[in-house]
């Protein structure tokens, strides 16, 4: 047995038995994606950018876009951190090349 075989494995102390102790894995954290409202970018942008980057049918992205203009904040989807992380940044600069105020922030579900 290498060594290195040899270092995965714990010697019961006494009974002979020898067993294999496994790195324990844990599912990573989800994070909500989430779009503010103000009063400056169109409903048509919401929609396009909910269309586009979170891939949501236009049927979807309305009832989304319309929750964000009525309650002030919408959650576009739960994503891993990676992924919450460029879809906030994918928003944020389109919103910043059309010149709109759109605002989209993630927090941990």
């Amino acid at each position: 047995m290498s060594e290195e075989n040899q270092n995965d494995i714990d010697y019961e102390e006494g009974s002979g038995l020898a067993t294999k102790t496994r790195p324990s894995t844990r599912k990573p954290s989800l994070y909500r994606v989430l779009l503010l409202n103000d009063d400056y970018t169109p409903m048509e942008f919401v929609v396009e950018i909910l269309v586009r980057i979170f891939r949501k049918s236009p049927e979807d992205a309305a009832r989304i876009m319309l929750h964000v203009h009525q309650n002030g904040v919408g959650m576009c989807g739960v994503y891993t951190y990676e992924v919450a992380e460029t879809k906030v940044a994918q928003v944020l600069d389109a919103a910043r090349r059309a010149q709109h105020p759109l605002q989209c922030t993630m927090e941990k579900e």
